[in-house]
């Protein structure tokens, strides 16, 4: 949610953004704020010049009951009954006003950043820089579903009896990768200095509608039948959540917090031939970077998180790039973004296997999210998170950069010590 003074300021400004994140649709909603804004403030104003009306009659009517204008002190009864009769209908006029204020600024676009490149939707995203240039295989890498059967390492037929499609069964030396490339990813950010934290899984719905936009939330959230709790679609909702409505001190900040979690998610919609097996599931597992930070920090945060997981790809000898998100691609409260895309040796492209972005204070407006800055005024953080690794995305990247001639798969120096010491994984019989 932006500031609403930006468009009180400069609404031209407001509606040239949402031209460039393609939502066109929205453009009234800048001009129906300014006048709901505009009808509360005067009618605010006519309440305060009423209570500080009413404040001097309740002086005068004493001081003239005493003088014995007793007609007079009556008048001043009438009057001050009128206008506290006229206060209370102003202050629910008021309420009504800062409701639909509020369901209209809830749908304006944070403004993006000067960077971010327009475009209409994610064909138009570009190409950022390239890391760990991939090496053509010798021999046809077969689908990431075979290379899992043939090691032991995945079950779907099961799943889909117990919990249907989207579920699976990870087994043997596979469910152990799966871990140890968690339990990595955790002491990699420890060892950058980060906090790590395990949060709750589930959120009530004002902390869900204060880290996403609506329609982000009828796409990926599960709601609690008959509780107001919703499963986390990532741990970057709980863990922003866990500040709302605080005030942090100055010296408290960045927060830099790392943090694992299960992650339910819908995953509406039909996906492509690419997308069966473990691509889109609608639950997996995931290391979760967030900082929050004052203003003038952001962009150097940002710049520092997605770098950390090319710095863990690489250490994982896995070729990554960096895809910076266009304006039509970007959701609502974000002021940039970019997805780590890793190689696939199989389809000769990359695929995303992150995302890191830059909420700047969106998130944090709606959550109420504030530090004591040094001119002892309470001002907005700037929030943003980045993933670490999620599987099982980065199986399928671990797998198909890994494996071998003779199906065996190799494991890189840095996970050895969370596998046993195991080199590679052998196909079974």
């Amino acid at each position: 949610m932006i500031d609403i003074n930006l468009i009180r300021e400069n609404p031209g400004l407001v509606k040239e953004n949402i031209k460039k994140k393609f939502q066109d649709k929205k453009l009234p909603l800048v001009d129906e704020i300014t006048e709901l804004d505009k009808k509360k403030r005067a009618l605010q104003l006519e309440g305060d010049n009423l209570r500080a009306q009413r404040n001097v009659l309740a002086k005068s009517i004493g001081a003239l009951m005493k003088e014995g204008k007793k007609e007079e002190a009556e008048q001043a009864k009438a009057t001050s009954k009128a206008n506290n009769e006229r206060i209370a209908v102003i202050e629910k006029e008021c309420a009504e006003i800062e409701g639909e204020l509020k369901k209209d600024m809830m749908l304006i676009p944070n403004i993006i950043a000067d960077d971010v490149p327009i475009g209409k939707d994610d064909s138009q995203n570009v190409e950022g820089k390239v890391f760990l240039n991939h090496c053509e295989k010798s021999f046809d890498v077969p689908y990431h579903l075979d290379i899992l059967e043939s090691l032991n390492g995945i079950d779907l037929d099961s799943a889909r009896r117990t919990s249907g499609n989207g579920f699976y069964y990870l087994t043997g030396d596979i469910a152990r990768l799966h871990s140890a490339v968690l339990s990595y990813a955790r002491d990699f950010m420890i060892d950058k200095g980060f906090t790590y934290c395990i949060p709750p899984y589930m959120i009530r719905s004002d902390v869900v509608s204060g880290v996403m936009s609506f329609e982000e939330m009828e796409g990926m959230m599960y709601k609690i039948e008959g509780e107001d709790l919703y499963l986390i679609g990532t741990s970057e909702h709980s863990m922003i959540g866990r500040f709302m409505g605080t005030v942090l001190p100055e010296n408290s900040l960045p927060q830099t917090l790392t943090s694992y979690s299960p992650c339910f998610r819908k995953e509406k919609g039909a996906h492509g031939i690419e997308e069966r097996g473990i691509y889109r599931i609608h639950q997996f597992e995931k290391q979760e970077m967030i900082v929050l930070c004052k203003p003038e920090e952001s962009d150097l945060w940002y710049e520092r998180l997605w770098n950390y997981t090319v710095e863990l790809f690489v250490s994982m000898e896995i070729p990554v790039r960096q895809l910076i998100c266009c304006s039509g691609d970007l959701a609502d409260l974000k002021y940039k973004s970019c997805d780590i895309e890793a190689w696939s040796p199989r389809q000769k492209k990359y695929f995303e296997v992150g995302s890191c972005s830059n909420l700047t204070d969106a998130q944090a407006r709606r959550l109420g999210i504030r530090y004591k800055a040094e001119n002892g005024r309470n001002e907005f953080v700037h929030t943003l998170n980045n993933t670490v690794v999620a599987p099982p995305r980065m199986l399928i990247a671990f797998l198909e950069n890994h494996l071998q001639a003779d199906g065996s798969v190799y494991i890189p120096p840095v996970l050895r010590p969370y596998m046993g010491g195991k080199e590679k994984l052998v196909p079974g019989k």
